[in-house]
């Protein structure tokens, strides 16, 4: 039996050119840039520099509509949903500190260097070994991770060097060639431990009573060691407090990750490049966008001579009427792009100004227990645009403040009422329990219960719970792991 049934379905649709447009928005100062000269290079009717703008835009209107017929091209709208998506804007990190297009250019340039893995090989080259021991090093080393760890088990080594290099040996062979490899610098590569590691480093310092201590430690204590249960050790070696301090510094010198260390390793250094800046000028706040946002752009006086040369053509071939269409699409594209250019200039601009007010009392002090309760939409109903441009804007850009340079969305924090019925931000909270965290006594550090006792005689009645996520977002371990001796 056939049935007929009427549904519906509310969807977003928004043209390609609008897309663009928020992907524009979404992109930081560097990428930006990048997007910009890709542009260029495509797009021959689109040129960088001074240009009469005005006359030229002009012309080329009168121009075109004389040598082509207007023509529109259809084009299926297409949904937002499936080409953008907030949870996957991009986290680009570049630096300079220029605000305007002709200032010094301030990023500095690092020497590329070799790979952490070569700096292990060239090494080797000066330890003598046979071609099959030097085959098991070059594996050996070929396993470090970037932390300088080898973290598979000699006998999973023994397998590959089988299957994949030929090489048929025993773990014991594996083993001396390890050790070997862990002789290497940085100190405490090749380690298979963090245990491992830290003793390898303590195994090349010079032998003294507080070196033998913290070996020993490390050897036959180390749960305990990692746990804090200082009283345990203290027994168990049967030493002072003095004395366990002292070798529990020498621990504290080493460098859990060795790798990490090397400035030569394959990682990329990233740097930040401030969108925004923000300066204290008499008393007022000033905010300007880095004139690398701003570039001077127009439209190819070459590409609207050549419509002028088919407007004034006789006789007009076929191959003319497709050369045209192909200046035709360029210069349409050069004018959308320039417009798009200005719009995104604006939208960056005017956001970052409403939220620079909407937290000025932040802003004029860099204290941030003055940081206001803040969501995107605060913004969105401010400035009347969408909360996903606002959204755009806030988890991708960096803004340059007298008290550092940060990520915008950090501004943003959700709000709680005190014991006055005040909202207060989330970030005023956080920020009076990692002071109370700094000022309590290392020997008795506070437990989350204490810590949410001493938040409510300050006035904000907060849960244990709520205590120790907020502890957890600022990366500050539970009590048991603060205590020191």
């Amino acid at each position: 039996m056939l049935k007929q049934h009427l549904s519906f379905k509310l969807s977003q649709k928004l043209s390609p050119q609008q897309i663009q447009l928020m992907k524009l928005i979404q992109l930081p100062t560097q990428a930006f840039e990048q997007r910009l000269n890709q542009e260029l290079e495509e797009n021959p009717a689109l040129e960088t520099g001074k240009e009469d703008l005005e006359n030229t835009n002009d012309e080329y209107d009168e121009v075109y509509d004389d040598a082509v017929d207007n023509e529109t091209i259809n084009t299926e709208d297409i949904n937002i949903d499936d080409y953008l998506s907030d949870d996957e804007i991009p986290d680009y990190r570049t630096k300079a500190n220029n605000y305007s297009s002709d200032d010094e250019e301030k990023s500095v340039p690092y020497a590329a260097g070799i790979s952490f893995n070569q700096h292990l090989l060239n090494q080797l080259n000066t330890v003598y070994l046979t071609d099959d021991e030097w085959n098991i090093a070059e594996f050996l080393v070929g396993s470090v991770d970037e932390s300088g760890y080898i973290r598979r088990p000699i006998a999973d080594i023994m397998d590959d060097l089988a299957f994949t290099q030929n090489i048929y040996t025993d773990e014991k062979t594996i083993t001396k060639i390890l050790s070997i490899v862990q002789e290497l610098d940085p100190p405490g590569v090749g380690a298979r431990s963090l245990e491992e590691c830290l003793i390898i480093q303590l195994e090349r310092k010079e032998i003294t009573p507080r070196i033998e201590l913290a070996t020993a430690i490390l050897k036959k204590s180390f749960e305990h060691f990692t746990k804090k249960h200082y009283q345990k050790l203290i027994q168990k070696h049967n030493i002072t407090e003095d004395e366990l301090k002292a070798a529990i510094g020498e621990i504290e010198k080493l460098n859990p990750k060795p790798g990490g260390s090397y400035s030569g390793n394959n990682r990329i250094v990233e740097h930040v490049v401030p969108d925004f800046a923000i300066r204290i000028t008499e008393g007022e706040l000033e905010l300007t966008l880095n004139g690398r946002n701003a570039p001077e752009l127009h439209v190819s006086r070459e590409y609207s001579n050549m419509l002028k040369g088919y407007k004034e053509a006789k006789d007009k071939s076929k191959s003319q009427k497709d050369t045209v269409m192909f200046i035709k699409q360029k210069l349409d594209a050069a004018k959308w792009f320039i417009d798009a250019i200005r719009q995104r200039q604006q939208t960056l601009f005017i956001t970052m100004n409403s939220i620079m007010q909407y937290q000025k009392e932040y802003f004029l002090t860099g204290d941030e227990r003055n940081l206001r309760p803040m969501i995107l939409k605060d913004i969105a109903d401010e400035i009347g645009m969408d909360v996903s441009t606002v959204s755009r804007v806030a988890n991708s850009k960096y803004v340059d403040t007298p008290y550092g340079t940060k990520l915008i969305k950090e501004y943003f924090s959700e709000s709680m009422k005190n014991e006055q019925g005040e909202d207060v931000s989330t970030k005023e909270i956080k920020k009076i329990l990692e002071t109370v965290i700094q000022n309590e006594t290392k020997k008795k550090p506070l437990t989350d219960d204490k810590l949410a006792a001493i938040l409510k005689e300050k006035g904000y009645p907060i849960a244990r719970r709520t205590v120790a996520k907020y502890r957890e977002q600022l990366s500050i371990p539970v009590a048991r792991m603060r205590k020191e001796i």
